[in-house]
């Protein structure tokens, strides 16, 4: 038996892509991280990679109670220590955008699709075969 989710996005590499799509549109912008300890950093979005893992800067660190605060020029948090990430709203319309566009513009994938006349051997794209690069060869071992 085989169960289907239906969803707005079916596509569970579009599923996987979301949260990391929304990061790479949100560099240079402020955002908010609350990490799993209850400390939060206010900051502007330097860098993300695939792991979640985040580069801030001019970072206002708040403690969990809310009493202190801490001004820090750059920080690096660790993905897996984040609990909750608030970016602009103008940030989410942006992706939505993106992700719209991306979807109009049909399948783009495969090999060597919507290229030119790139394919095969010939032409002078490639040496193919018999056609060595002025080496010995294999023919030619020992003797002359």
């Amino acid at each position: 038996m085989s169960l289907r989710v239906h969803s707005k996005f079916n596509d569970l590499a579009t599923q996987m892509r979301l949260p990391l799509g929304l990061l790479n549109a949100a560099q240079g912008h402020p955002m908010l991280v609350e990490l799993k300890n209850g400390e939060t950093l206010n900051g502007h979005l330097v860098m993300c990679d695939t792991w979640m893992n985040l580069t801030l800067k001019e970072v206002v660190q708040t403690s969990p109670e809310g009493d202190k605060f801490v001004k820090i020029p750059e920080v690096y948090v660790k993905g897996n220590n984040i609990k909750y990430l608030r970016v602009p709203d103008d940030i989410i319309d942006v992706v939505k955008e993106n992700q719209a566009n991306h979807q109009q513009g049909g399948f783009r994938g495969g090999r060597g699709g919507n290229r030119g006349d790139h394919g095969g051997r010939g032409g002078d794209r490639g040496r193919g075969r018999g056609q060595g690069r002025g080496g010995r060869g294999r023919g030619n071992r020992g003797g002359s």
